[in-house]
């Protein structure tokens, strides 16, 4: 099976921790220099949150300002439209950004949001 590693720079671990959780994200484990911390999505993915300094060291370059620029857009599916609905009030509830109401594109149900730091997500329902 391949792993997808999600990586992110954050202004603080904990709260970004806590606000992957309120949506459903688990099992974190702090990385061994304390600068990162690992969530699991699913079975398949996890999500690898850093500080903004161990993200630099990392990549060589600084990290972007998620005020103005977007250097990713992160999608993950989900069970039913219901459920993209429920997980984006979670998101908005734990303190991110709700992008507005859900939008169908054929078979597809999509609704965004932006996490505490800007990084954006969305949660998305394919039909059929």
């Amino acid at each position: 099976m391949t792993m997808t590693f999600i990586n992110l720079p954050v202004r603080d671990l904990n709260t970004a921790a806590e606000f992957y959780r309120a949506i459903g994200f688990s099992s974190d484990q702090a990385g061994p220099d304390g600068g990162s911390m690992m969530l699991t999505i699913s079975d398949s993915a996890r999500l690898m949150l850093h500080l903004r300094s161990t993200f630099e060291a990392y990549t060589g370059v600084a990290a972007t300002d998620t005020a103005t620029s977007r250097e990713v857009i992160v999608g993950l599916s989900a069970p039913s439209r219901e459920q993209v609905d429920e997980l984006v009030d979670r998101a908005a509830v734990a303190g991110g950004e709700s992008l507005g109401p859900g939008m169908t594109n054929g078979p597809m149900y999509m609704r965004g949001f932006r996490d505490l730091d800007g990084h954006q997500w969305s949660f998305l329902h394919l039909a059929g």
